[in-house]
């Protein structure tokens, strides 16, 4: 592993930093770096010189591995970016949670020297496509049929080939990966899946009936949506950064993507660390208890 790929969220001044300081510790380890234009600028001289200048789309042909700096925002535009190629993405955090750029700036040094040495893992994670007015939409969290305008109810059929599962009467829906599982799904009561789960989970948006609760599907199941709105327009977004408007007469076709996104992990690190360390299962109730005296 030798050819890197620097993709920097260049609206964040963090990330911008952190790519630079990487960019010089994997020329000290005897890597090449290349990076977009507008990042390459930012650098001083003595990096910039040694950067190879390539657009994003351009990365595949001569990296081996994308670093991708920023938050979650940006690893899900980087796994929609790059899903097409077979270049991993390693995220690295300068953002809050940090579910998929787990990397932390502190832990950067020995990171890059891990990876230039083998020492990690790749994962694959399921991409969902969607097809909707002659466009395909991919997204790596979930997809979300929501209310547009109007404060009132939408409906969203749901279906498989014909035979319908559900209409969800609710502020809307949100049909999520297992990698995605841990958002937006996660605030609206749907359950945590394990990454490598081959299923999707469809979850209602604050629904009308109690009675509807988020449901576990196999993720072969190819899902025909339909969206009946108050004002004749609801919105789809893919992972909260596309948008599109959809009408009654709109059919949304959304199946499990034929390509995946190639994420890559700590060697000795599992799913299961990553929910104690972000979800704090691991933290002792009582220690907060303590603390709060100690302050009165």
């Amino acid at each position: 592993m030798k050819s890197i790929g620097l993709y920097v969220n260049s609206d964040r001044e963090g990330a911008v930093q952190a790519a630079k300081h990487a960019a010089a510790i994997l020329f000290e380890l005897g890597a090449e770096c290349c990076a977009e234009p507008s990042i390459a600028e930012s650098f001083p001289e003595d990096i910039r010189s040694r950067i190879h200048i390539l657009h994003a789309t351009e990365f595949e042909r001569f990296a081996d591995l994308v670093i991708v700096f920023g938050g979650d925002g940006t690893m899900l535009t980087a796994a929609r970016l790059f899903s097409g190629s077979d270049l991993p993405l390693m995220g690295v955090n300068v953002g809050r949670l940090g579910f998929l750029a787990e990397f932390n700036l502190e832990e950067l040094p020995k990171a890059l020297k891990d990876v230039l040495s083998g020492d990690y893992r790749i994962v694959d994670r399921t991409l969902l496509e969607a097809q909707v007015g002659g466009k395909t939409i991919h997204a790596f969290n979930e997809i979300v049929f929501e209310k547009k305008e109007s404060s009132r109810l939408i409906t969203t059929h749901i279906a498989h080939q014909h035979y319908l599962i559900a209409s969800y009467r609710a502020d809307g829906v949100i049909i999520a990966t297992p990698t995605g599982s841990t958002a937006y799904s996660l605030s609206c009561g749907g359950p945590i899946i394990t990454p490598s789960s081959s299923v999707l989970c469809i979850t209602p948006i604050s629904p009308h009936s109690l009675t509807m609760r988020p449901l576990i599907i196999p993720d072969t199941l190819e899902l025909s949506v339909k969206v009946d709105a108050p004002d004749g327009e609801a919105r789809m977004v893919a992972d909260g950064q596309i948008e599109l408007s959809i009408t009654k007469q709109d059919q949304v076709l959304i199946r499990r993507s034929s390509t995946q996104v190639k994420i890559v992990k700590h060697a000795d690190s599992t799913f299961f660390d990553l929910l104690r360390n972000k979800l704090l299962w691991s933290v002792d109730p009582s220690a907060f208890d303590q603390s709060s005296e100690e302050k009165h």
